[in-house]
């Protein structure tokens, strides 16, 4: 056992913990970094599809859309330029990222928790991932993804590669507050986002690449949801028994599912969708946090969660023996002088906290990152 101590939590009894991968594992959006690798102007192109995105799951509430579907959006664009399987494993490979503490915390959970990673990125990406720190591939689950699903000629890669050019040029779309429909949005945002309805859903519907649109499922939203239910298949544990730990849009089911059933949600550096839908936000450079709280869980549940969140001070921890005597010493090495944040959301604390989380992962993840849904 690679963490001196840990022979009094047996492994499988009790609890069970759920992660997503980008945001509390690696700094990285990897699909945002494929297309700004081989797309012209690709970060635009792809913050703008990210954007269009949300406005889709999260305003209009379309019918049969979620959110994370911006990664079968891009998948004809990434063909026209020229990505394979191969070249997602390469281009997955060369730029991982992880999050300060994340292999530990994703080691010393997984060796008294069944643990698992629910994931909206691609699974060249994930498995890339599991590998580099060392978590089983088969308890991760992600959006699978065949570039060699279908062929396209050159006249077809011209024109998406027109669309990605047009697309890029775009300016920006701003959400208002409270938007409900599309006459909520400025007139240029209203032509913006009926252009991309144009394109995505009428003009490229007959290319050989939108099989990809039509085929590839990514694991965001309700399917994040409905694979935290198959991990509790798998474990024959409860929502009750599920800390579930997220940071985006992608998230959101996931957060009202867990959180409804009884069990335990954390945003880490999450943005505005995240901190107004989980239950705990945490603020923080490394993921140590993450394994107190882990901890915590499996040993007294839920209320000994909220209790330790009452009492968020390191004399505290050290009193009541709640985190291991590693993770004890790891937070005052990382903690020397003052505590990070950890919170119970309440609607009083939100915009403030929102505020800093969002601020906090834009310094992590860098500014297009982090300004992402």
């Amino acid at each position: 056992m690679e963490f001196e101590g840990l022979e009094e939590l047996v492994p499988g009894e009790g609890r069970q913990y759920v992660t997503d991968g980008e945001g509390p594992i690696t700094k990285n959006d990897n699909a945002f970094e494929i297309a700004s690798a081989v797309i012209e102007n690709g970060d635009k192109f792809f913050s703008l599809v990210s954007k269009y995105d949300d406005v889709l799951a999260d305003v209009f509430h379309r019918k049969g859309y979620k959110a994370g579907d911006t990664l079968r959006l891009i998948l004809p664009f990434l063909k026209a330029y020229g990505v394979t399987n191969q070249k997602m494993i390469e281009l997955s490979r060369e730029n991982i990222l992880l999050v300060p503490g994340a292999k530990r915390t994703m080691r010393f959970v997984h060796e008294f928790m069944p643990s698992f990673i629910v994931s909206t990125s691609y699974d060249h990406y994930v498995s890339a991932v599991c590998e580099a720190i060392g978590f089983p591939f088969e308890n991760a689950y992600c959006t699978k993804v065949n570039m060699e699903c279908c062929r396209i000629d050159d006249w077809e890669e011209r024109i998406l590669k027109n669309y990605a050019t047009e697309i890029a040029a775009m300016p920006m779309i701003d959400i208002p507050e409270r938007a409900k429909g599309i006459e909520d949005f400025s007139e240029k945002d209203q032509s913006t986002i009926r252009r991309l309805d144009e394109i995505f859903w009428q003009e490229m519907t007959d290319l050989a690449s939108y099989q990809l649109i039509l085929e590839v499922n990514p694991i965001g939203g309700d399917e994040k949801a409905a694979s935290i239910l198959d991990v509790c298949r798998r474990t024959g544990m409860g929502i009750e028994d599920t800390m579930y730990v997220g940071d985006s849009i992608t998230d959101v089911q996931a957060f009202k599912m867990v959180r409804d059933g009884g069990g335990v949600t954390v945003s880490f550096n999450g943005n505005s969708y995240a901190v107004r839908t989980a239950e705990i936000a945490v603020i923080s450079p490394d993921t140590v946090v993450t394994s107190v709280l882990a901890e915590t869980f499996y040993k007294g549940g839920r209320e000994s969660v909220l209790e330790l969140l009452d009492n968020w001070n390191m004399e505290y921890i050290k009193r009541m023996g709640y985190a291991h005597d590693y993770l004890v010493k790891e937070m005052m090495r990382v903690f020397p002088e003052s505590m990070p944040i950890v919170v119970k959301v309440t609607p009083e604390n939100m915009p403030q906290i929102s505020q800093q989380s969002s601020k906090f992962r834009r310094a992590v993840r860098g500014e297009a990152i982090g300004q992402l849904g």
